[in-house]
């Protein structure tokens, strides 16, 4: 059954986070350089921001919601001291709500010390892994995934001789995305999951330290010298003795490095295990010009990641590229305004056209992604407004069909135009003259070589189970146990809980 634009709220796809981390050798002010790389990160994550300091196994923590230049003045890292161990943490909520009592570096204490972890990814097994831990004694303060790999981390360091060996046993039932850097109190130690769905890289500074983090742009944000990527499944420890890696679960499978690393979420100046995230995108725009030539005056693109595309396009095509639009720097994402109303504005506000630019052209736009279509519905009315006589859409990603599990906020197929419009209905819907979607097969293409990517929302095939829970706020459903309130959102999910819930009264009636 297809539905009418109007149901469709439209938001780029957002990425959960940014992860940063720092051991120096030294007790030194690193609560500025984690802020210096966490800004560097601040488009994997909007929602909240966090850094913790460890000073010989003293953590103090700045933590709140908020873009990082909001959460951290100078002041409050001065506040934070001096130490050996920094973590830090960006934000997006893709399990869990954005409250504060969710955001990130988590800090746990346990029996044999204090732990600090900033998680990038999605587990796939949260619900399940979560009630086994609930029925053993733990009790959770947050409703993210995050904080049932700080309890499996946990539960394993209370009979393993170190948190590396804690982290490994742990790695061992945890399922999904998750690249982490935790703190114990003399160690910070990386680690990536088996398939390596999320980046993280490993770089030096000139003094010894060395630095964690999510995009290679935050190891240049710190002068930091890229060293390399963390393997998918390898888990790397530093402490005063220095760097130590284990690879015992490395290669047990097929690499799945998320294929909109490189379409949208990372910055076009970091290096993505090995491949250029600008050359990626250029080489996405070659592509689609190869796959949807169209006879017209210029090529621009949307600002910011339909720009390198767009510059591939116009490459190969020969078609003349231009800046079509302006930006204005000083506003947030589109999708943050609550309503329909406030979200138009917003795109208005944020790009305007160049006139002289588009006006009496046939132009060729270029964006990375037509996730809901509303947005792109009003930036063709803007370039009609201002006089484009043709606009020829291509899209450097195809088409979104499926939800992403693995820490990409697509949830619902229901929420995705392209399944209910053909792309000549989209065409239409938004308003452009002909319509072109990067085709599936040559994703493969992006980075010049075969490499191990995860293509699953453009309709290929999950690489891990799919969860039977697969709402954000599926926690949030739980703790407050109204499953007639979430069975508008998702009868499936509704019904999981519903059902787990009876299940858990049923056995307390039981057990009394």
């Amino acid at each position: 059954m297809k539905r009418d634009l109007p149901h469709f709220q439209e938001r780029k796809p957002c990425e959960e986070c940014g992860v940063f981390g720092i051991f120096s050798p030294e007790q030194r002010d690193l609560a500025t350089l984690t802020y210096y790389g966490l800004f560097s990160l601040q488009h994997r994550g909007q929602e909240s921001a966090g850094i913790v300091v460890n000073d010989d196994g003293v953590f103090s923590s700045c933590r709140d919601t908020g873009l990082v230049s909001e959460v951290f003045s100078p002041l409050k890292l001065n506040g934070l001291g001096n130490g050996n161990i920094s973590v830090g943490h960006v934000r997006y909520a893709t399990t869990g709500s954005d409250g504060k009592q969710n955001v990130q570096p988590l800090l746990i204490n346990h029996h044999k010390g204090r732990m600090a972890l900033a998680h990038n990814g999605n587990l796939t097994n949260a619900w399940e892994l979560r009630r086994k831990l609930e029925k053993e004694g733990s009790i959770f303060h947050t409703s993210t995934d995050s904080e049932i790999i700080a309890y499996a981390i946990v539960r394993e360091r209370l009979h393993c001789p170190c948190i590396e060996a804690a982290v490994s046993a742990a790695m061992e039932v945890l399922e999904g995305a998750y690249s982490l850097v935790i703190s114990s109190p003399a160690k910070l130690i990386a680690v990536r999951d088996p398939y390596g769905f999320r980046p993280l890289c490993m770089g030096s500074l000139p003094d010894g330290s060395t630095v964690f983090a999510s995009e290679s742009c935050a190891l240049d944000a710190v002068g930091a010298a890229f060293v390399r990527d963390i393997q998918p499944g390898e888990i790397v420890t530093v402490d005063a003795s220095g760097i130590r890696t284990d690879r015992s679960h490395c290669g047990k499978v097929r690499k799945q490095l998320c294929v909109f690393e490189y379409i949208y979420f990372s910055r076009p100046d970091s290096v993505v295990d090995g491949e250029s995230v600008c050359l990626a995108r250029q080489r996405a725009g070659e592509l689609l010009a190869a796959a949807y030539p169209v006879d017209a005056d210029v090529v621009i693109g949307v600002p910011d990641s339909g720009l390198d595309a767009a510059v591939g396009y116009a490459k190969a095509s020969g078609i003349p590229y231009a800046i079509g639009f302006t930006k204005n720097k000083y506003i947030g994402r589109t999708f943050i305004a609550p309503t329909s109303g406030e979200r138009e504005s917003a795109v208005i506000i944020k790009l305007n056209p160049i006139r002289a630019v588009v006006e009496g052209k046939r132009l060729v736009l270029i964006d990375d992604s037509i996730v809901r279509g509303t947005t792109c519905r009003h930036i063709v009315s803007l370039l009609r407004t201002a006089g484009a006589k043709e606009i020829h859409m291509r899209v450097s990603a195809p088409p979104f069909v499926a939800p992403c599990y693995y820490g990409t906020d697509i949830d619902s197929p229901d929420h995705l135009i392209a399944n209910h419009h053909s792309p000549d209905e989209i065409a239409a819907i938004i308003g452009v003259d002909s319509l072109g979607y990067l085709p599936f097969t040559d994703l493969t293409r992006l980075t010049g070589r075969e490499t191990g990517i995860c293509v699953a929302c453009f309709g290929g095939t999950y690489p891990t189970a799919v969860p039977k829970h697969g709402l954000k706020d599926r926690f949030e459903q739980k703790i407050h146990a109204a499953p007639a309130a979430v069975k508008q959102k998702n009868p499936m999910d509704a019904t999981v809980v519903a059902e787990d819930c009876r299940d858990e009264q049923q056995a307390e009636r039981t057990s009394s």
